[in-house]
């Protein structure tokens, strides 16, 4: 270890790994320091259940890790990081049998979708056109571009993204087109009447078709672990184990970036960080939490519907108005009979994640944050809802409550996976409002979380960003 870095980068999740990346790229000397023992924060995997059954401990599916301008950038794949595309990114079945899936063909999706057809096309077909010109101003801190056709491209989607997703479903007449939307947007994790609801909804539907939503081969713990294999490629350090209490057990050091949450920074560096600043830190809200499970199982999911066997997420939660209902509950505090549930089953498609023959599982539902009760059940009743005689293909399950959640990773804060409530304030000013939203009012710190723009998911353009503005700034 070096007596001195020109940057320490404090958090070895995606966004972490890919500050130090970018820092390293441009040929300065960066140490890593994670506190757990191994790097990835939300991307790691495990055997959770039994001996040869690889589970995913937080994220699962990766739309826009394929999407990433970053990522797209890096020899990810030298490093080991393969993409596997299921045939279906999507289903979504109701009650009647009936399913939605959602490929890469949106006329094909649409066609399903009946009467709804030509409403599904012109909301959903131009962001999927658009995709690869418009995500890197997704994927970008809130700025008016100046080229007046990525300005056209960005406002046509922003038009519609900031609305209510339950405005935007009133163009559905059938209960299937309304049902999938809905549970694209309730990735926000907010009332569907809230406004950028509609975001999420045509973000995760446009990036289905667009790019699919590939999961990683082997687990996502292979995403932080390419990460890593670049960073060691270009000189860069790494130091698993190093919890670090206070800015002033760093080495020395010109510039240090955080991969924490604001709790996180303010307990670190707290009393550099004085004025409005500090209190804007202090007043961030932090949004619902999480339940998840994971699950070995002797088989494939028996759906009633069995074309679901060939979508690698599937949406369990019923019509719009159950889920629009159920996510309202979970932002008043409340703990859903029947919450909807985020299905994965990676398995189905990588063969390296169970012995031949079984499966694994993946899935998890909103919750108030930090809520302690116990939804294994209402998550098994919701899953059997739809498969029939799902239990009986239990082996072995594995829970993880929002406090779990936390412990294994601080920066989800009671259990809330975006780093921070995602609503329309804090979402296009994570963490204050500053012109520069990774810099700090000290001119040694940034921030390079999730917390920052453009938000949760494993893309790692937060990190990027940042340390693109500590090069400028401090590392010149």
């Amino acid at each position: 270890m070096a007596e001195r870095y020109d940057a320490v980068v404090v958090g070895g999740g995606p966004n972490g790994l890919s500050a130090a990346v970018t820092i390293a790229r441009a040929g300065r000397s960066v140490l890593l320091l994670e506190a757990e023992p191994v790097v990835g924060g939300g991307t790691r995997s495990e055997e959770l259940t039994l001996p040869g059954f690889v589970h995913d401990v937080c994220s699962a599916v990766h739309p826009l890790g394929v999407s990433s301008p970053f990522f797209a950038t890096l020899p990810l794949a030298r490093h080991g990081l393969r993409w596997i595309q299921p045939p279906i990114a999507l289903g979504h079945p109701l009650d009647d049998g009936s399913v939605v899936l959602v490929g890469r063909d949106v006329d094909a999706t649409a066609a399903s979708l009946g009467p709804d057809a030509a409403a599904y096309r012109g909301l959903v077909g131009p962001l999927v056109r658009d995709w690869s010109a418009v995500i890197p101003d997704v994927l970008a801190p809130f700025h008016v571009p100046a080229d007046p056709e990525r300005l056209a491209r960005l406002a046509r989607f922003g038009t519609r993204a900031i609305r209510p997703a339950q405005w935007l479903v009133r163009r559905f007449r059938r209960p299937q087109a309304r049902a999938v939307f809905a549970g694209c947007a309730a990735h926000s994790m907010l009332r569907l009447g809230a406004p950028v609801t509609g975001a999420y909804g045509l973000l995760f539907l446009a990036s289905a078709h667009a790019v699919g939503w590939p999961v990683a081969e082997g687990g996502s713990g292979r995403i932080g672990g390419a990460l890593a294999g670049e960073l060691a490629a270009l000189g860069g350090e790494i130091a698993t184990g190093r919890r670090v209490e206070t800015i002033d057990a760093l080495p020395a050091h010109h510039a240090a970036l955080f991969d924490v949450t604001p709790r996180q920074l303010l307990r670190i560096a707290g009393p550099r960080l004085a004025g409005r600043y500090r209190s804007r830190l202090e007043r961030y809200r932090y949004g619902s939490g999480s339940f998840k499970l994971d699950l070995a199982l002797d088989g494939p999911v028996p759906w009633r519907n069995p074309e679901l066997v060939g979508a690698g997420t599937v949406h369990v939660g019923g019509t719009f108005e159950e889920i629009a209902g159920t996510e309202a509950l979970v932002r008043r505090g409340r703990i859903p009979a029947r919450p909807f549930v985020l299905v994965s089953q990676q398995s189905l498609f990588d063969p390296t994640r169970a012995p031949a023959g079984k499966q694994t599982l993946w899935a998890y539902c909103h919750v108030p944050n930090d809520c302690a009760a116990d939804m294994t059940e209402p998550i098994l009743r919701q899953i059997e809802r739809f498969a029939p005689g799902f239990r009986d293909r239990i082996l072995a399950i594995h829970r993880m409550s929002p406090a779990d959640l936390e412990a294994h990773d601080a920066n989800l804060v009671g259990g809330d996976i975006g780093a921070g409530l995602q609503d329309l304030s804090q979402l296009f000013m994570r963490p204050a409002p500053r012109i520069d939203p990774y810099s700090t009012p000290d001119p040694g710190i940034w921030i390079c979380s999730a917390s920052t723009p453009p938000g949760p998911g494993v893309h790692g353009m937060s990190g990027h960003l940042a340390a693109a503005s500590a090069l400028r700034h401090r590392l010149r």
